[in-house]
Order: structure tokens, then sequence, then C-alpha cells
């Protein structure tokens, strides 16, 4: 009998310390097999440009799951989400359908806890001041996600719209953590330890020269070439981590410094298996500036829906 999880339901069966384990574990387990991610692009009503992504990823013998999503950044002028997506399940013995998943909540939570998992290695274990950049829903999530690791002093929320930064950081101080909206993009760059984008820029919002010494950045929100969120100062500044290669490299802010010849695909220090995984150290000096490009890979999803399906 097929089940149907709902957001609330995904949601209260993927805690965010037992969802960051499972991802790290899906990662290194034998029999994990994950694609390269399709993109398909779809005309808009506005004339704009949207993207169809679909994403599979199995564990052997157990679990096959893939993921539809739209990507309609139109959406945004309208205040509407601008990803919605759907998740199936099925039986990796048998090939049945098990179950239909609120795609947009495993998409969530997967990046978010993604975040989380990267900065376990990339950023400094003293990091206190945590710069949450966006204010669409990976935004409170991403703030959760990275207060269920580490304690922090503070976290700042900036939006383009400043009234939403602050919804979403009152939103987070009754749960509470100690957030606040921040107007000045930059000066709150220059205090941070943690760094995570989630937007979807077409021009860099984070600026190399306003990195510290040891900071860490996570940028998630860009996949297509045309979308960016940080300069080619941060990039070339930086110790670069992604999630996965061939996803990572589709996205601007990794795929355009390459077309220009600022950074090549050897500039790629580790993916976050390797991390995982300790084949690599993850941060290696006190001072290092870590970047983590984060496109998206299907065995978060999976881990993620194997998690709730639990």
């Amino acid at each position: 009998m097929t089940q149907f999880l709902n957001a609330a339901q995904v949601r209260e069966a993927t805690p965010w310390p037992q969802l960051i384990d499972a991802i790290a574990d899906l990662l290194v387990a034998d029999g994990s097999v994950s694609p390269d991610r399709q993109v398909y692009p779809v005309n808009l009503p506005s004339g704009g440009t949207g993207s169809l992504l679909v994403m599979p990823g199995w564990l052997d013998h157990e679990l096959i799951g893939v993921k539809a999503a739209t990507f309609f950044p139109s959406n945004a002028a309208a205040a509407r989400p601008t990803i919605h997506a759907a998740y199936l399940c099925f039986n990796g013995q048998t090939g049945e359908l098990l179950a239909v998943l609120d795609g947009d909540e495993v998409t969530a939570r997967r990046t978010a806890a993604t975040s989380a998992l990267a900065a376990r290695s990339l950023a400094r274990a003293d990091a206190t001041r945590l710069l949450v950049i966006g204010t669409g829903q990976l935004s409170p999530n991403i703030a959760r996600a990275h207060a269920s690791a580490r304690t922090f002093e503070a976290i700042e929320i900036w939006g383009r719209r400043p009234e939403a930064a602050k919804v979403v950081a009152g939103m987070l101080v009754k749960e509470g953590l100690p957030a606040t909206a921040t107007v000045d993009l930059d000066e709150a760059i220059r205090r941070a330890d943690i760094i995570s984008c989630a937007t979807s820029a077409s021009q860099p919002l984070v600026r190399g020269e306003c990195l510290a010494p040891g900071t860490h950045v996570d940028l998630v929100g860009s996949f297509r070439a045309d979308m960016r969120e940080s300069d080619d100062a941060a990039v070339a500044g930086a110790s670069l981590f992604v999630d996965t290669v061939a996803g990572a490299v589709e996205s601007g802010d990794l795929a355009q410094p390459l077309a220009d010849g600022v950074i090549t695909e050897e500039s790629i220090v580790a993916d976050l298996r390797a991390v995982v995984a300790g084949d690599h150290p993850g941060r290696r000096t006190h001072d290092e500036i870590t970047l983590f490009k984060s496109a998206g890979f299907a065995l978060a999803d999976l881990a993620t829906a194997r998690l709730a399906l639990r």
C-alpha cells in the first residue's frame, strides 16, 4: 500500500541531527548510486525561462527514489515559492511504488542538513556567528540545521526585502535562537564565521574582499550557469569543496570563473563524500577560507526519504 507523507510528516520524521547523520551515512554506503541530475529549460508565461529538474538515486536492493522539481524564478515577484517538488520511492527489490513524499519539504530539509554536514569539517570549531543570506523557505531551515550542530552567539538574516528578513528572524527568535535581521550585507559578511547563501541571485552577493580569514562560505542557491551568489575574488581566494563535481561545475558560482580561467577544475579540493569518508580532512588551518558549493544531489534526497519512511 502506497504511503503519502505531507510536509508536516516529513518534517517530524527527519529531525536535524538524525538527518545530518543519515546523509553522511548514505554518502559512503556500499551500493548507493546517484546518476547525474537532469535539468530541462521550461518557457515561462512571463517570457523568462524556468527549469524542470529530475534527480534519481537508489540504494541497491533496498530503495529507489526519484525527485521531480520545478524552478520558476518569476514566482518570487508574486510572493510564491520558486521551487515545487514531489518525491517518489520504489521498493528496491520488487520495483513497486512505496511512497509519495512532499518534495518541497524533502528539498528544504536535505539542503539545510547538507549545509550543516559540510560545516562540520569545513567551518572552524569555534565559529559562533552565522549569516544566512536569503529569506525563502530554505532560510529558517538552514539556521535551524546549523544551530542543531553548534551553539551560535548570533544568527543574522539578510534579504533584499528587509521586512522579509525581519519575519524570518522573528520566527527563529520564537524558537529560542539568537536571530536578528540585518540591512548591511557587506558588514554582516565581514563579521560572520559561517555564511550560508540561499538565493536565486544572478549577480554576486558574497564579495571576496569582505571575507575575513577563517570564514566558511556555503553557497546553495545557484544550480544554473546564469545564477551566481559569489564573485571571482571569493572563489579564487578560498579552498573549494563541492557536493558533487558534476552538479557544482554547472552552477554559475563555478561555471563562470571556470569559463573565464579564474579557476580550473583542479582548484576543487574535494567533494563531500571524500570529506565525510575521511579521505580529505576538510579545513586544514584556522585562517583558511573554505567555500562549499552545493548544487543539490540525489543521495541527500534519498537519505531524507529513507529516514522519513523509517
